[in-house]
């Protein structure tokens, strides 16, 4: 049972973090990220993604003027965005990436970072101007935007379990 309590205590302890220390993420950091996100399950294990690194001050200012929910971008150390390649996936590069994403998150959160997933796919608003600052190719599709740093917030575990959202074997009510 107490695997159980502490696979449950890190798993809540995942949470929107939005202000940030001023302290830069060493290297192998950032690798470790990279490779929680390639960690991830993929349909075929065709691995559709991509990621960019951002930790140039100039290029994260950018990104926070230009998503409308992206401000924290300002004081981030770093974001990494989340690439699918649809010629290699057509049908499950959003399962895939998201999948990258959701793993990066929680990495970050095991090790004691804070970050945010800032959605991008399907909206061609966000899409189009991310594209155009990171110089991304066309034939890519950018499905998320995630800002990291030390946490400069405490939020406390929480689950957002629902009894009324669960079915067994057939639709109840």
């Amino acid at each position: 049972m107490s695997d159980i309590t502490a696979i449950r205590d890190f798993i809540f302890q995942r949470r929107s973090i939005r202000k940030y220390q001023n302290i830069q993420i060493p290297q192998e950091i950032v690798v470790f990220l990279l490779e929680a996100g390639m960690a991830a399950p993929s349909a075929n294990n065709y691995q559709p993604w991509s990621f960019v690194v951002v930790k140039e001050r100039s290029i994260l200012d950018a990104l926070a003027e230009v998503h409308p929910y992206g401000k924290m971008l300002f004081q981030a150390p770093l974001a990494l965005v989340v690439v699918g390649d649809p010629t290699v996936s057509p049908q499950f590069w959003v399962q895939d990436c998201s999948a990258a994403t959701e793993n990066i998150l929680l990495a970050a959160a095991g090790i004691g970072l804070g970050a945010v997933w800032l959605g991008v796919y399907p909206r061609e608003e966000r899409r189009i101007p991310l594209k155009h600052i990171l110089q991304i190719p066309d034939k890519y599709k950018i499905l998320s935007l995630l800002s990291l740093g030390y946490p400069a917030e405490k939020k406390e575990p929480r689950t957002q379990y629902q009894t009324e959202k669960v079915h067994f074997n057939t639709w109840q009510t």
